[in-house]
């Protein structure tokens, strides 16, 4: 339903007629907002505009309801390092406008704020992985996929084919 705020006369008769009382002139002569009793002149689109917030309002957290839904089946949730991504991104788009000293002094707090930011997801995420076991710098999972190709290598004695599987492991790391 769209709102037109025009200020339209009517006759004194309609029963869709402002009913504002003007001290000095009497009842309003313009025509009333839908479902108000009121033009916009004297807040008949207030209804209208809290209606469309309330609607914009419940939009908004069905929207929210449902990507909680799907972040909260995600494997990729225990992990917060986009999270530091989008932090450290945000930090260095704030250092990047400062123009000179002043206004590095002017962002202090704000800078402040995120670079505690930082180190708090920081350390939430070592804490995670620890206890997930999930430390496994580069040359770990480089180790463990020639680990892997040599047990393959045992059952598939095609080079080709080992070369393949070999080139597929590499890429998945």
């Amino acid at each position: 339903m769209k709102f037109v705020s025009q200020f339209e006369r009517v006759d004194p008769d309609d029963p869709n007629r402002c009913q504002h009382i003007i001290p000095t002139q009497g009842q309003c002569s313009l025509k009333a907002c839908p479902d108000s009793k009121y033009c916009p002149a004297h807040g008949g689109n207030k209804g209208f505009q809290a209606k469309q917030t309330r609607e914009l309002k419940n939009y908004r957290l069905n929207k929210f309801k449902t990507r909680v839904g799907e972040l909260s089946d995600s494997a990729v949730i225990l992990s917060l390092k986009e999270e530091i991504g989008i932090l450290r991104l945000l930090l260095e788009e704030k250092i990047n406008r400062c123009q000179d000293e002043h206004d590095i002094i002017l962002m202090a707090g704000p800078l402040s704020d995120l670079i505690m930011k930082v180190e708090k997801v920081v350390t939430s995420c070592d804490r995670l992985e620890s206890r997930l076991g999930n430390f496994l710098d580069k040359n770990a999972i480089l180790q463990f996929a020639q680990t892997v190709v040599l047990i393959i290598s045992k059952y598939v004695p095609n080079e080709d084919d080992l070369e393949k599987i070999s080139s597929e492991i590499s890429e998945i790391f």
